[in-house]
């Protein structure tokens, strides 16, 4: 009953911050919030969007497979960040986009347009689905299950939440609600560590040695080009990665292109850019704190590491509702951060450049609720299907769907060439199937699986099938 009632007063709050914003609005204000965003809300805001549920449960676990060699993948995101701050930031700038894939259009022509923003909608729908499923799912385990609550009902009641309050300031709710949001996460997490440390019996310094010192605490791969989990692989890939997942993605990019002027969102990227480092930094050391405590405890470790954190949660729970608080807390925040900008850029995306009518207010609202109701079926179609864990699910969607994004951007971008237009949306189809054939064969003649690096080879694949229908030059 608390945990309900903390999550009550969070809507709560979200509600009030809603109404406040939501003033007068109007379509202009749900889209680009009418771009008078102040840089450094957009900035602490993005953090919490970017981190979402699912780094909250899955990071911490990721040290008991990989050790800390995510880090390798997020110093790689520095350079993504600064790629979008100089390279794509003032080109949307300069064209004044409400819509990212109108760039498309302008360049290589109404198809490409269209299948821009068709993958995107395909990817964000399913990435954030499956981001948000976190939170149905650690809901129902802690809350819902022993009240007898289906599952469908959580997951719908948890989105019908987000549409109360994103339905009419959309965007320009976001940028506050997102800030609130972000507070409230890395409060949980800080609490959450204090009380680990105070379980081992810890103080701050002793945990920061013992976190060096851990055999967990590896994060450089050079030595074996084979592993997944090379520095040049997991770098690389986390330049594209962000590239792609926010520079090429209407979610992410609509914030910052709410900002006054090019030179606040820059400064709005370069420092959200920074700031992620340290932040999984955090969650990582968490991670190894954890595996101490079972240690110390004689516990086995969980066999999934997305078990780690809430395994320990549910371990301890009995001795202080305050963990099962700042845990719930923590991952509602997290989700709904990430959840509720999708949705807004979801519907933005069909508005604008689906059925090419942006002004029309009734639409936007029929669209919102719509959109509403996709993200529930597939909250409920991954629950069904998922069998990997939860943050290498999020990439191996984006290594799919993302890759032709990544494709058009970089012909566009890199090339004066023309496409055959009407050849597009079949190129952007063949390339991800050509992916996965690429991936099955490598794995049965040789044993190797492509991991992230995935993303970079659908996206050459795309450029090179664009380049194959390239017709003349301008």
């Amino acid at each position: 009953m608390t945990i309900i009632l903390v999550v009550l007063s969070y809507f709560a709050l979200l509600m009030a911050v809603s109404r406040w914003t939501a003033r007068r609005a109007t379509n202009e204000t749900f889209y680009r919030a009418g771009r008078r965003s102040p840089w450094y809300m957009v900035a602490f805001g993005m953090v919490g969007a970017s981190i979402s549920g699912v780094t909250f449960v899955s990071v911490p676990g990721m040290v008991m497979k990989t050790q800390m060699t995510y880090l390798q993948t997020c110093l790689g995101f520095i350079g993504g960040y600064l790629f979008i701050a100089f390279v794509l930031l003032p080109l949307y700038y300069r064209l004044n986009l409400t819509s990212i894939y109108a760039y498309l259009g302008q360049r290589l022509g109404r198809w490409s347009h269209k299948t821009g923003s068709s993958f995107f909608l395909l990817s964000k729908m399913a990435g954030a689905s499956l981001k948000f499923y976190v939170v149905c799912i650690i809901l129902q385990r802690f809350v819902f299950d022993p009240l007898g609550v289906p599952f469908v009902a959580t997951a719908t009641g948890l989105v019908l939440l987000i549409w109360l309050y994103t339905r009419h300031g959309g965007i320009k709710t976001l940028v506050w609600t997102d800030s609130l949001q972000t507070t409230c996460l890395f409060t949980a997490l800080l609490f959450i560590i204090y009380i680990v440390l105070s379980d081992l019996g810890m103080t701050a310094g002793e945990a920061m040695a013992a976190v060096r010192d851990s055999e967990l605490s590896r994060v450089f791969v050079f030595d074996d080009w084979m592993s997944k989990q090379n520095f040049w692989k997991q770098f690389l890939s986390g330049v594209f990665i962000v590239i792609v997942m926010t520079g090429l993605d209407q979610d992410m990019m609509q914030k910052n292109l709410t900002c006054k002027n090019l030179r606040e969102a820059q400064k709005d990227m370069c420092t959200y850019g920074v700031a992620f480092v340290p932040a999984n930094l955090l969650f990582l050391s968490l991670g190894v704190l954890l595996t101490l405590w079972y240690q110390q405890h004689g516990l086995s470790l969980p066999s999934a590491g997305d078990e780690l954190l809430p395994q320990y949660i549910a371990l301890t729970s009995h001795l202080s509702i305050v963990t099962s608080v700042l845990f719930v807390l923590g991952i509602v925040a997290a989700s709904f951060s990430s959840a509720d900008s999708a949705l807004t850029s979801l519907t933005t995306i069909y508005c604008v450049d689906i059925c090419e009518r942006p002004a029309d207010e009734t639409l936007r609202k029929r669209i919102h609720l719509m959109m509403c109701v996709v993200f529930v079926l597939f909250i409920l179609i991954f629950k069904a299907v998922n069998s990997t864990s939860l943050i290498d699910a999020v990439y191996i969607v984006v290594s799919y769907t993302y890759g032709p994004l990544l494709g058009l951007f970089a012909f566009g971008l890199l090339t004066k060439g023309a496409v055959n237009d009407r050849l597009v949306p079949y190129v952007a189809i063949v390339s991800p199937l050509l992916c996965y054939a690429v991936d099955w064969t490598a794995g049965e003649l040789t044993g190797y699986r492509f991991g992230y690096e995935l993303l970079m080879l659908n996206g050459v694949l795309t450029f090179s099938g664009l380049w194959l229908t390239h017709r003349r030059q301008l």
